[in-house]
């Protein structure tokens, strides 16, 4: 049997009726680490020993009847974003290379409590700050359908990871996109619940607003179940909101009938920038689900040109605020040789932070200070609530909206480095979501020309993932899930990686590359050597 050609629901079913143990699943996972990460990088840690001991103790659990959930056994990756007590919690940061806290993330401890393996860490943009998965310090995670395009960001490696059969599924976080861009750049379905469902207890903040934690998986069946387990009231997280039950029976919703829903499809969003062959396949997808009974209108949503820069700027100032506490002092990396306290300030963060994460805190520190704040950062603030409201006047009329859930399919390695502009304009579809604080999920409809996953993006009125979620699996339910050839035929990379994939970049860039996969390499074996600890 090929267990890690299982979704995570189809694991859970096994090992609780005794077909598959939870050795055998952990050790699946394990292996199929072993076979691919040197190609494709999603892990920046893999806890072996202390995923196996944890397996151990999850079967005696199950045995006994302790634990009867879906995701009892299941290995799982984690975002290196979430903190996880005594194992590294970086941020693909070196300020934080050595990084291990003394707690867990509220939705990771809920994984835990219903009985999900951890395995490792993954590798993310530095900080949450890319598209790319590009800007991480321990080197770039590569798209499993192409090795020489990436797989989108921030939560690439989680996308990645789920993509190449690493682990069934995966935890990411979602400020303004990065879950559901990478899940479309890879191929596999991703949620970002409306803001407050998920505690961001132990998440390390990059926008405290826009952050939101949310499920990585193969299909919807998946992320509908583990959503169920994450998703709680927190006292610890200020923003978390109580939905009362049913609120979180996420999994009722997973019902092949769309008769009557209306869909909504903004005219602002399919227009000039968006690839025609990205437009197709999401358009092909909406007749389908019309060919089910919904009720398709397009419409104009304003504001959509104004989201973009009001989005970076509200992210980077909180990110200006949020990231000031990495100062060398308390916790993370401290500079050497340094003449005084300001200037220790200073050579610790510069030498800490990656080029990215100093742009957002630089542009931040501007919108805050006294002669830009009301230009900026209360213009942004303002457009941020019309935006909310254009949206509440949409859902009105439309039970759920249609979006590409980003403009083209995965962009090669090294495209957006020369120009962040670039990167920064790739979010154009996801980040209202989050200024919104809406829910959206991103699924697969095809692939284009190339051969590389189109994503398409549902969006829901707060607190109405049921919808979305219903949306989805009915569409779901007219394909088979694709596998890439990498999670197919993995052993076809015993010998490393491809031959000429570092000529797709520059000699700059694939020296760089190099010595972060050296730094990664390193903190893998140490972790699988340490267990963890």
């Amino acid at each position: 049997m090929d267990i890690t050609s299982l979704t995570a629901v189809e694991l859970g079913k096994k090992i609780k009726a005794r077909e598959i143990s939870v050795a055998d699943a952990v050790k699946a996972s394990l292996d199929q680490i072993e076979r691919v990460e040197k190609a494709v990088h999603s892990f920046v840690t893999v806890d072996r020993e202390g995923a196996l001991r944890r397996g151990e103790e999850v079967q005696k659990q199950i045995d006994d009847g302790s634990l009867t959930g879906p995701l009892a056994g299941v290995p799982a990756g984690i975002k290196d974003n979430l903190c996880t007590k005594g194992m590294p919690t970086t941020c693909s940061s070196k300020i934080l290379e050595n990084f291990r806290p003394t707690f867990t993330a509220e939705a990771v401890r809920n994984l835990e409590r219903a009985g999900a393996v951890v395995i490792g860490k993954t590798n993310m943009d530095e900080f949450a700050m890319g598209s790319t998965t590009e800007t991480s310090y321990f080197g770039v995670t590569r798209n499993p359908w192409n090795l020489a395009h990436v797989p989108g960001g921030s939560s690439g490696g989680s996308c990645a990871a789920v993509a190449t059969e690493e682990c069934p599924f995966a935890l990411g976080s979602d400020t303004g996109g990065s879950i559901r861009q990478p899940s479309a750049f890879c191929g596999v379905t991703g949620i970002k619940p409306t803001y407050g469902t998920v505690s961001r207890y132990g998440l390390i903040a990059y926008g405290s607003s826009l952050d939101q934690v949310g499920p990585i998986a193969k299909d919807v069946t998946d992320c509908a179940a583990i959503l169920e387990v994450i998703a709680s009231y927190d006292s610890k997280d200020s923003t978390s909101i109580d939905r009362k039950r049913p609120g979180y029976d996420f999994t009722s919703a997973l019902i092949n009938d769309v008769e009557g829903m209306r869909i909504g499809i903004p005219k602002d969003y399919f227009g000039e920038g968006l690839n025609c062959e990205v437009k197709e396949k999401i358009l092909a997808a909406v007749r389908v689900l019309e060919e089910r009974g919904a009720v398709a209108e397009e419409f104009d949503l304003s504001l959509v040109p104004y989201a973009i820069p009001a989005y970076y700027v509200i992210a980077s100032a909180e990110a200006s605020s949020n990231l000031s506490r990495f100062d060398g002092v308390k916790y993370g990396y401290r500079a050497e040789d340094y003449e005084g306290l300001h200037n220790m300030y200073k050579k610790t963060r510069s030498e800490g932070f990656g080029a990215e994460v100093k742009r957002r805190i630089m542009l931040g520190s501007f919108v805050l200070s006294s002669g830009y704040y009301d230009a900026y950062y209360l213009k942004a603030l303002r457009t941020k609530a019309m935006i909310k409201q254009a949206f509440d006047q949409a859902f009105v009329r439309y039970d759920v909206i249609v979006a590409p859930a980003s403009p083209t399919t995965a962009l090669k390695l090294g495209h957006s480095l020369s120009d962040p502009v670039k990167m920064y304009l790739g979010d154009i579809y996801t980040v209202a979501m989050n200024l919104a604080g809406l829910p959206g999920i991103s699924i697969p409809v095809g692939t284009d020309s190339k051969g590389l996953p189109v994503g398409m993006q549902i969006i829901g009125n707060c607190f109405e993932e049921k919808k979305i979620i219903r949306a989805a699996y009915t569409f779901e339910q007219t394909r088979a899930y694709e596998r890439p050839e990498l999670a197919k035929y993995p052993d076809k990379l015993r010998e490393g990686l491809p031959k000429g994939l570092a000529d797709e970049r520059s000699k700059k860039d694939g020296q760089a590359d190099d010595q972060a996969a050296g730094r990664a390499d390193g903190r893998q074996i140490r972790s699988r050597e340490g267990g963890g600890e």
